[in-house]
């Protein structure tokens, strides 16, 4: 038995400006912070979950379902750092911090449970995060999605102990001879594990030149050194999706409606 004590943090705010009072939204007739606890309760992984947030409102509505809030500053820049102030506030009892966005209502708890598993499994690994392997379709879809410019999903290559060279906007390998069925492509699942001190030196790193230009906040991580341990994994016939805006949801409900729910 591992002693690593493991705690998920949700990290969620009010105030987006893309869509105000997301985490209230409701999804098939519920909440959309009260279905990320439900899949973070489920990780069977992980000792405790809990919601961050700076808003009352939300922290009431969460304790009304029964989650656990910790309070942080409305200062808070990135859900990284309301995830490390949270950690914070808590103490020293946790090893791991596993970091779910509010807005990822359709993340499979087992893809949580990868992540942690490797962490545990590798004392070495300092900051984990999930990638899935595209074929079919999917591949088709993303490849073309990128050459015609989109830069919504991120691709990630990683060397042969699973660790990260580089994460982009763009399509990562590039293949020269334009060939999508013999492509190998990895679209990276925006979520992290953290060592309790890898997390705390994390928060304390400014914004670096490559993260500015991508937008990409884990290539901060890589820009210093920090190495990141991509696992591999499979949705198991699931789709992938979160909530950016208030047309997503839609579009996540129809996900439900013709997949089922992934935790009840």
């Amino acid at each position: 038995m591992t002693k690593d004590r493991v705690l998920i943090v949700i990290p969620a705010r009010m105030a987006s400006s893309r869509f105000p009072g997301k985490p209230l939204a409701q999804i098939c007739g519920v909440s959309m912070i009260e279905r990320v606890w439900r899949i973070a309760r489920s990780v069977k992984t992980a000792h405790q979950a809990v919601v961050a947030t700076d808003s009352r409102e939300l922290c009431e509505f969460a304790q009304s379902f029964g989650a656990q809030v910790v309070m942080t500053s409305p200062s808070c820049r990135t859900g990284t750092d309301r995830v490390a102030e949270a950690c914070a506030v808590l103490g020293q009892e946790f090893d791991i911090v596993f970091s779910l966005q509010g807005d990822a209502v359709l993340t499979p708890p087992w893809v949580i449970e990868d992540v942690i598993r490797v962490m545990l499994a590798e004392p070495e690994a300092r900051i984990a995060t999930p990638a899935v392997r595209l074929a079919g379709a999917e591949l088709e879809d993303f490849v073309s999605a990128k050459r015609a410019g989109v830069s919504s999903g991120t691709s990630v290559v990683f060397d042969r102990r699973g660790y990260a060279l580089y994460f982009s906007k763009g399509l990562v390998p590039w293949p020269r001879e334009q060939q999508t069925k013999s492509m190998f492509v990895y679209r990276h699942i925006g979520l992290y594990g953290y060592r309790r001190d890898a997390l705390a030196e994390f928060a304390q790193l400014g914004e670096g030149e490559l993260e500015r230009i991508e937008k990409l906040e884990q290539l901060r991580a890589l820009e210093h050194g920090m190495a990141l341990r991509v696992v591999a994994v499979d949705y198991r016939g699931r789709s992938h999706a979160s909530v950016d805006r208030v047309e997503d949801v839609a579009l996540v409900e129809e996900i439900i409606k013709r997949e089922g729910e992934l935790v009840l």
